[in-house]
């Protein structure tokens, strides 16, 4: 584990929100166990082992039904230990995977099998190196093919410069964290809402209302960021994304308490038909569309 990265939070609390029967957590990670699913010679990080038996308990204290599992860069384009946890989950989790220009057709089909439903595009400078957006819209072609979506993070500086390449993107883009902004700036503030724009202009673009540890200024139990999320709940009701993002990978500042950022739902989407948009309904047309007619 590298020296100043926090270990997740081995005791959550039992959140006061009761989230609606069938809800998805739709953003989490697995890490090893390393000595079997060794981390990517290239990686920027490394971190602890959070392995799927442990990611499956917290679904099931927090009272998620299901999980979506994305690829993280400490794996790099190795897939292995997601695939491994898809399928042993009895159905109850899909997989947002990392590949590249090298993979082929074949094992693109391989991990659809698997349970792969989208694929991860990450533009976060200080954790990957750079990749050709060529690159990334060939791959994005290839795999919109299957049905796939693609999910990219970015941090807000780097909006202007990406903002075309989104806009040509095929299918369903999901953007992770809020577009990470500038919590500081607050809702109005010029990165946030040319992040608006964005999504005003493509209906495709949907965004996750995630990690208000990783954005807060302030610190829990967060309350500069609420505003940013529910903006986005109550604005793109049917575009919105949640996920705890455990095992909270590069956190430095503090670990959240899982059962925390569960309450912080209850803030950000202020109804039950909102909770239960962002919660079952849109990630179980995205993930699981077969069970949604």
């Amino acid at each position: 584990m590298s020296e100043d990265y926090l270990p997740f939070c081995a005791a959550p609390s039992v959140p006061r929100f009761e989230p609606p029967a069938g809800s998805v957590d739709a953003h989490c990670h697995i890490f090893g166990p390393a000595a079997t699913f060794p981390f990517a010679p290239e990686r920027k990080y490394t971190p602890v082992d959070a392995p799927k038996e442990t990611l499956f308990a917290l679904r099931d204290h927090l009272g998620f039904a299901r999980n979506v599992i994305v690829q993280a860069t400490c794996h790099g384009r190795d897939n292995s230990a997601m695939v491994d946890a898809m399928q042993a989950s009895g159905g109850r989790a899909r997989g947002v995977a990392i590949v590249g220009a090298e993979v082929t057709d074949d094992e693109l089909q391989a991990l659809d099998d698997a349970g792969v439903r989208g694929v991860r595009f990450n533009f976060v400078k200080r954790l990957v190196g750079k990749t050709p957006k060529a690159v990334f819209q060939t791959i994005a072609e290839r795999v919109v093919k299957l049905g796939w979506h693609i999910v990219v993070y970015f941090e807000a500086a780097d909006l202007p410069e990406l903002a075309p390449f989104l806009k040509s993107l095929p299918g369903i883009v999901v953007v992770d964290h809020m577009g990470r902004p500038d919590v500081a700036a607050g809702v109005e503030g010029a990165g946030f809402q040319a992040f608006l724009r964005l999504l005003d202009e493509n209906p495709n673009i949907w965004v996750k209302v995630t990690c208000p540890e990783r954005l807060t200024v302030t610190g829990p139990p967060y309350h500069d960021v609420i505003p940013f999320g529910r903006e986005l709940v109550e604005r793109y009701p049917t575009r919105v994304l949640w996920g705890t993002d455990w095992p909270h990978p590069n956190m430095r500042s503090h670990m959240p308490d899982d059962g925390e950022l569960v309450d912080v739902i209850a803030r950000i989407a202020l109804s039950p038909s909102h909770q239960k948009a962002l919660l079952v309904d849109n990630p179980m047309r995205l993930y699981w569309p077969e069970e949604t007619g």
